[in-house]
């Protein structure tokens, strides 16, 4: 017996058994290339668009040229918690979380809708009083993730009672946020549309 012979047979016999592929969606494909394009527009970068979209990474590098105008930033994401626990960034990214938990808790939205939404309404927020937008769409996103994982969680200030983003360990019981506990130096840049401290 020819092995060889045998062993293309049983491959043929496989491949007409084999299920074919679901052709692709062109409807899914349009609302993944919608969707990759908003989040483009956010300021997200490569590895979020890899996270949230189906598409090839080949496809998110043209996309990202045509609608930036340029390549994507190079280089992995910061993966530490610590920007997130320093002073002013604490701030703006206890904002945004509460107004994503709001948003979580009545809104019947996919996970990056409802990411989109919440960094919408920050960056509104801080607009409005007049304050730099600390917390871009990409950490935002890193925030989430960083929840989800048990990294960091909110806790409520002993003396306001507003949510801060803290480390998981922190001590309900005598956590003082850092609007109600400033730090020595802070409120004292001279940095436009930086927090100040009255």
């Amino acid at each position: 017996m020819n092995t060889a012979a045998t062993l293309a047979q049983v491959d043929a016999i496989a491949a007409k058994a084999a299920p074919k592929a679901a052709p692709k969606s062109v409807l899914n494909e349009s609302r993944q290339i919608e969707r990759a394009a908003m989040l483009i527009r956010m300021g997200a970068r490569m590895q979020v668009l890899e996270s949230e979209t189906s598409l090839s990474y080949e496809r998110l590098i043209r996309l990202y040229k045509e609608i930036a105008g340029k390549s994507p930033s190079k280089g992995q994401l910061p993966f530490s918690t610590d920007w997130f626990l320093t002073w002013q960034e604490n701030v703006h990214a206890s904002l945004f979380l509460n107004i994503y938990e709001y948003l979580s808790k009545g809104a019947d939205m996919d996970s990056i809708d409802l990411l989109t939404k919440a960094w919408r309404l920050y960056s509104e927020q801080v607009d409005s009083a007049d304050i730099e937008p600390l917390l871009s769409f990409t950490r935002a996103w890193r925030l989430v993730k960083f929840v989800d994982a048990d990294m960091l969680t909110m806790t409520a200030c002993s003396k306001c009672t507003g949510k801060f983003v803290t480390e998981p360990y922190e001590n309900a019981r005598h956590f003082l946020c850092g609007l109600c506990n400033p730090p020595a130096r802070a409120g004292k840049s001279k940095v436009a549309k930086s927090l100040m401290v009255h």
